[in-house]
């Protein structure tokens, strides 16, 4: 050990998950205290990752993190992550950030402070590429001022900014690529909730838990769209068809327009949704590139419309992971056995049923006809606690079709998820 370079013992030290350990590892010898002090590049101090934070009083806290960043020379990476250790003074925490602010390029941030602190003026114009910030204020944002020329990710987490400020804060990062929205409190100055943002440069966006009347996204580079547990009226992706990416879970949304943009997807997944399927097919219909189709516990407006294999198969010629669960409405099923084209790319199905009957296994049986390339099946079902004799007798008449079934398909790996 003593033959190992003080640069290598800094990269060691940086590896570590926790400050506490930092602190405790430098203290075997003079040449690793001469590594924390010269050559650690990250520092992390996180009340989940050790509960005795919670037990010591603010002040000695801030003591004891000042302390830490202040024998430090030349941090790359910081994260303050402190919601349950009571709150901080603002002028301690500028301090760090004063400190560290010309080397860092990562900041994981989410200190409460009195007063707020303005985040956006101290670390604005330097070397930042990664910034998350959760729990705190965003307010009066200049991109002349403010500007962050090396971030290419930022998340949001819980903050309380500004339609305008948001839309602002983008045009401050001229080479975002990813984005993290998680329940913001978007502030609003007129009646209708309406957020629009315009990047360039953004590859990736995460938007969770937001509501609004009309959402507007323009991007001529997003590759990755994924909405999850939000509330729209309106949402608009505009773009050149960059689009490879989308996922869409637990969103209520009446109009989605995300049209021009679907020439390349090669994934969709669309879970916990309610959509006219006509409309939505209409959107990614001339997705050929689709190689992965996931349509989980979707509700479709418009049965009498049409939605079924041959469809599929037809539409996406390239498919090889089809996820699809079982329903029945009005005594009609989902993704109905129409026409006899195969789904020849398909190396991977994921069948699920919400409530199991007879006909389920006829209907994996017919779909491992339409898929002669198969190399995995994977069926997800739901077996509540308290069944009767009879769902008892379902599920083992299913148990041993399925058994019987597979025989036929010695060459197919089967795997159940209950």
């Amino acid at each position: 050990m003593e033959h190992l370079p003080v640069e290598v013992i800094g990269n060691i030290l940086s590896h570590l998950e926790g400050a506490r350990d930092v602190v405790i590892a430098s203290a075997t010898c003079r040449k690793w205290r001469e590594a924390y002090r010269k050559h650690l590049h990250t520092l992390a101090f996180n009340s989940n990752d050790w509960p005795a934070y919670c037990d010591i009083s603010p002040i000695l806290l801030e003591i004891l993190i000042t302390r830490t960043i202040f024998q430090t020379t030349g941090l790359q990476g910081l994260s303050i992550l402190m919601d349950d250790a009571g709150e901080f003074t603002a002028s301690t925490v500028i301090a760090w950030l004063m400190y560290t602010r010309e080397t860092l390029r990562r900041l994981f941030y989410n200190v409460p402070t009195s007063p707020n602190v303005n985040i956006l003026a101290i670390c604005g114009r330097q070397k930042l590429e990664i910034l998350a910030v959760a729990h705190n204020s965003i307010t009066g944002v200049e991109p002349n001022f403010q500007r962050f020329p090396c971030l290419k990710s930022l998340s949001l987490s819980h903050v309380c900014i500004s339609a305008l400020d948001l839309s602002l804060l983008l045009t401050a990062c001229p080479k975002l690529e990813s984005l993290e929205l998680v329940d913001p409190e978007i502030a609003i100055s007129d009646a209708q909730v309406t957020v629009e943002l315009s990047s360039p440069t953004l590859k990736s966006i995460y938007v969770e838990a937001i509501s609004l009347d009309k959402f507007i996204l323009e991007t001529d580079s997003i590759e990755r769209l994924h909405l999850s547990d939000c509330a729209l009226e309106v949402f608009e992706l505009i773009g050149k068809g960059t689009l490879k990416y989308f996922k869409i879970d637990d969103v209520s949304v009446i109009h989605l327009d995300i049209a021009e943009t679907v020439d390349n997807l090669e994934v969709v997944d669309v879970s916990s949704f309610t959509i006219i399927w006509t409309r939505f097919y209409q959107m990614i219909s001339r997705s050929s590139k689709l190689r992965k189709l996931r349509l989980w516990d979707v509700t479709f407006d418009d049965y009498d419309e049409g939605i079924d294999l041959e469809t599929i198969a037809v539409c996406f010629p390239q498919l090889k992971h089809l996820s699809l669960c079982y329903e029945l409405r009005d005594h009609l099923m989902y993704y109905g056995l129409q026409g006899s084209s195969n789904l020849e790319n398909v190396t991977v199905l994921e069948l699920g049923w919400t409530v199991i009957n007879d006909f389920f296994s006829h209907w994996v049986e017919e779909l491992l006809k339409r898929c002669p390339n198969l190399k995995k099946i994977i069926i997800f079902g739901v077996i509540s606690e308290a069944k009767s004799h009879e769902e008892c007798q379902i599920l083992a008449k299913f148990t041993s079709s399925i058994v019987r079934l597979m025989r036929k398909y010695m060459h197919v790996e089967v795997q159940f998820e209950y």
